[in-house]
């Protein structure tokens, strides 16, 4: 059978593959319930059928707001096999950012998850003049759901004989360089961007990594949003390969799936993986005796590990291999016994952690790019030497990647690059040169052997007083290593020194203040204790160590708030909005410098 080279191609495929495995598990009534392929192909026909009964043309964006489940993918295909262009808007923004992206996006027609997020449009429709048909996939009484836009499209079947033949041309028409979705950046630099993306450069992402997972290989989980072009893109691999894929009930139950379904894929990010392993670290705080130190023992020891074994003693071999029996297992069967890989994308992943979870038997493996690259520019592979710790990996093989020789910029040119952002030529112009190149705004280098690190973004480097550059983030990845630290910001632009504003981890340091007879309890009590201040200049001081003098950090304070989506301090992706929490903690950073 032909490769897809048209998302929607995906149907067939897997029907023609595997039509007896199921394709999504859902949770449904405290049972999980299989979805299969001929649902999957009726359920997206009938969403078509709707679109073309409604009018709907090609290139006009259709609006999604929901988290994973098979619906999402039955209007992704639904509404992408009619020339439309699927726009996933996350279910967490506010009703200031609906109503701005809704607006700039020109929608008439948005499904919508929930009671709750029908409410959150309904409480703007009134600024939403374009907007002409709103469904539910949760059934609401007196609100239009899921199963009539299914009920419209078997009318359309009915009424029209011809409609399967009418799909199929349009289906036909279109090519793998058609715009099939438009995702809106997520604002940590400025106002949100339609980014309008091609068949091509989704269908590439997925091609460049479909060798790295096992073949024996049958399921994965998926919990991050699907509106996230990295999700997004992992949900078409998983696909491609026929895999199941289940639906997380919410991030806190991530854990308790893992145990039920036993998957054998997982995508996440840095944070996510960072909380792992800081769940792990925290249970061996509280152990003891023997115990105690046969954990930290084994911990110790894979923060040593080598990617390469080629360079591991056979001692260390033997250590592993005793490790593996008494602590090792015990964490992999908490991750559900199964799990071969586990994929992190989004920002950059701290080398400790990849050394950890790779040593402890989930191996670790991360890509780099951004949603103009659909999203992938580089990526790691399960290749002999396909890793490095520190690096994203290699250039993907289809495209070209240079490293600006003045800014260390990284650019890049090929069939991943977006067709531009939506209504904005300009902001297209400054992205995309005019030879082609995608300036990314984040600076790396490539190591002899050709993999790719990355150093940071252009935009969030500044210059101290003494015309020193300071790369915060850097310095702000280095810092966090230490489990004490949830979230960081560096600050000190055209001032003398660097500093920062710092987010505890306030569950880890309630553990460290009663174990250390501190009487603090509440955030507000443990940044003001003078004990807790002690022990936070302990680690400022420990990774001060390893940075040049201009980098280190020389003066801190701590915050009572844990930064988050819900505050506005960082976006559905865990990235920090510099300019909210600059504004947020205005005094504060002034105080740092008087």
């Amino acid at each position: 059978m032909q490769e897809p080279t048209r998302l929607f191609d995906l149907l067939e495929w897997r029907r023609e593959l595997h039509p007896e495995r199921p394709v999504f598990k859902f949770k449904e009534d405290g049972e999980w319930k299989s979805h299969y392929i001929d649902e999957y192909i009726e359920k997206s026909n009938l969403i078509s059928y709707a679109l073309m009964h409604l009018g709907v043309k090609k290139g006009e964006n259709i609006g999604l707001i929901s988290a994973g489940r098979p619906e999402w993918n039955y209007v992704d295909f639904g509404v992408q096999q009619t020339g439309a262009v699927l726009l996933p808007i996350y279910p967490t923004i506010s009703e200031d950012d609906y109503q701005y992206i809704l607006n700039d996006a020109d929608v008439r027609l948005l499904v919508v998850e929930t009671p709750a997020l029908y409410k959150k449009i309904s409480n703007i429709r009134e600024k939403l003049p374009k907007l002409e048909n709103l469904c539910t996939i949760v059934p609401m009484e007196g609100v239009r759901s899921m199963e009539d836009i299914y009920e419209i499209g078997r009318q359309y079947l009915a009424s029209h004989p011809d409609a399967p033949q009418r799909l199929q041309a349009m289906k036909d028409s279109l090519t793998t360089d058609d715009v099939c979705t438009m995702i809106y950046t997520s604002g940590t630099t400025g106002t949100p961007k339609g980014v309008m993306l091609a068949h091509r450069g989704l269908i590439m992402n997925v091609q460049e990594i479909k060798e790295s997972p096992s073949k024996t290989w049958t399921r994965a989980l998926s919990w991050l949003p699907m509106c996230h072009i990295y999700e997004r893109m992992m949900g078409y691999l998983y696909q491609w390969l026929c895999f199941e894929i289940a639906y997380a009930e919410s991030i806190a139950k991530v854990g308790d799936n893992c145990k039920e379904l036993r998957p054998h894929m997982l995508a996440c990010v840095p944070r996510f993986i960072e909380k792992v392993y800081d769940k792990i670290y925290r249970k061996g705080e509280k152990m003891t005796g023997v115990k105690k130190k046969i954990f930290d023992w084994a911990i110790n020891l894979a923060l040593e590990y080598d990617l390469d074994e080629s360079k591991l003693s056979l001692w260390y071999k033997l250590q592993r291999a005793v490790a593996d029996k008494l602590v090792y297992k015990e964490i992999r069967e908490n991750m559900g016994g199964e799990l071969g890989m586990l994929v992190s994308g989004g920002a950059i992943i701290q080398p400790r952690l990849t050394r950890f979870f790779s040593c402890v038997g989930l191996d670790l493996y991360e890509g780099y790019g951004l949603t103009e690259t659909s999203p992938l520019i580089a990526v790691t592979n399960s290749n002999k030497a396909g890793r490095k710790i520190g690096s994203v990996g290699f250039a993907m093989r289809e495209i070209e990647v240079r490293i600006d020789p003045e800014t260390s910029e990284i650019q890049c040119r090929g069939g991943n690059v977006m067709k531009g952002y939506y209504k904005q030529p300009e902001l297209t112009a400054q992205a995309i040169d005019p030879d082609g190149w995608f300036h990314t705004g984040d600076t790396g280098y490539f190591d002899p052997d050709g993999y790719l690190f990355i150093t940071g973004r252009t935009k969030s480097m500044f210059k101290t007083s003494m015309g020193k550059f300071i790369n915060p983030e850097v310095i702000e990845e280095k810092m966090k290593q230490s489990p004490f630290i949830l979230d960081m910001m560096v600050v000190g632009a055209e001032q003398k020194f660097a500093a920062a504003l710092v987010a505890p981890d306030f569950d880890m340091l309630k553990d460290w203040c009663r174990r250390h007879g501190v009487s603090a309890q509440t955030p507000a009590e443990m940044i003001a204790d003078k004990v807790v201040i002690a022990r936070f200049q302990k680690v400022m001081d420990k990774y001060n160590a390893e940075l040049g003098v201009t980098e280190q950090v020389k003066r801190f304070a701590l915050v009572a708030d844990t930064w988050s989506e819900a505050n506005k301090m960082l976006t559905p992706t865990q990235k920090l909005i510099r300019r909210n929490v600059e504004a947020a903690y205005k005094e504060q950073i002034e105080a740092l410098f008087k």
